[in-house]
């Protein structure tokens, strides 16, 4: 089924409910179809929806429809200007074709302890609008994810936006990702990075997420306490890139022990704090 209007897609998934199964690029919807891990009775298709679409900024926000794909996000002028974190993120996914069928919306929404786009934009204090038949409901993504696969969109909710606030002059970020390759491959780990900083060079406002070293994208608010308000030197800096590994949680897998996650973590995030401080984005 492809609806025409949220309203109209709204309005089916509440009518099948638990049968139905939403799709918009079907980069992960597809590959569980095939492996008969799934069999939904319906497929609404959600590309057709207008409200879902689009990347603009609108009063003090930045909104992105939920069907935007991962390619627009990579080459939006409007994001390399002010959010090229995001950009960055959207640009670390997959292949190129990946990247032309995947929408923000799915990534998020199928929340991956490892989704690439979810530490930068955690760092910018993003919010998803939920929508159902009962109205409107805005969250803020670090309360989205509930656990690996899980999230706390509803049954007869649908991704609507994201909307991100307005950087404020000074803010500077950088998103790094490690892979067990430099393309095509999940991250071992990612992090993501934001500061503003005073005239004086001191961090007024600090945001570090990290990926895939925990049961969802997470902050490291006790890393981020120790850069707030103090010049990040190299001392600092190697102080809270210590203290953010300590604070997640990490697995071993096919890709890489806990050990060497944490080993990395404490790597990326003096870089990726250093990068922002130098002037990343």
């Amino acid at each position: 089924m492809s609806p025409s209007s949220l309203p109209e897609a709204v309005a089916l998934l509440g009518r099948y409910g638990a049968g139905a199964k939403l799709i918009a690029g079907g980069t992960d919807l597809m590959v569980l179809l095939k492996e008969k891990r799934i069999a939904p009775e319906t497929i609404i298709n959600l590309l057709g929806v207008p409200e879902l679409q689009g990347i603009e900024k609108k009063d003090e926000v930045l909104r992105i429809g939920a069907t935007v794909r991962l390619s627009a996000l990579e080459r939006s002028p409007l994001l390399s200007r002010e959010w090229s974190i995001l950009a960055s993120a959207a640009h670390s996914i997959g292949s190129p074709q990946i990247r032309n069928l995947g929408t923000i919306g799915g990534n998020l929404c199928n929340a991956s302890p490892a989704a690439d786009l979810a530490p930068s934009l955690l760092v910018m204090d993003a919010e998803v609008t939920l929508v159902s038949k009962g109205g409107e409901r805005k969250v803020p993504l670090s309360a989205f994810f509930t656990g690996p696969g899980r999230t706390v969109l509803k049954k007869d909710e649908i991704l609507k936006e994201i909307t991100i606030p307005n950087p404020s002059p000074g803010t500077v970020g950088a998103y790094l990702k490690l892979g067990r390759r430099r393309s095509m491959d999940l991250s071992v780990v990612s992090v993501g990075v934001l500061l503003k900083l005073s005239g004086a060079g001191q961090c007024e406002r600090v945001r570090i997420a990290l990926g895939s070293v925990s049961p969802t994208p997470m902050r490291a608010k006790k890393a981020e306490k120790v850069l707030q308000g103090r010049r990040p030197d190299a001392i600092l800096v190697r102080e809270a890139s210590e203290c953010a590994s300590g604070e997640c949680r990490p697995i071993t897998d096919i890709r890489g022990s806990a050990e060497y996650r944490v080993e990395m973590v404490k790597a990326l995030v003096e870089r990726a704090v250093k990068q922002s401080a130098a002037g990343g984005m």
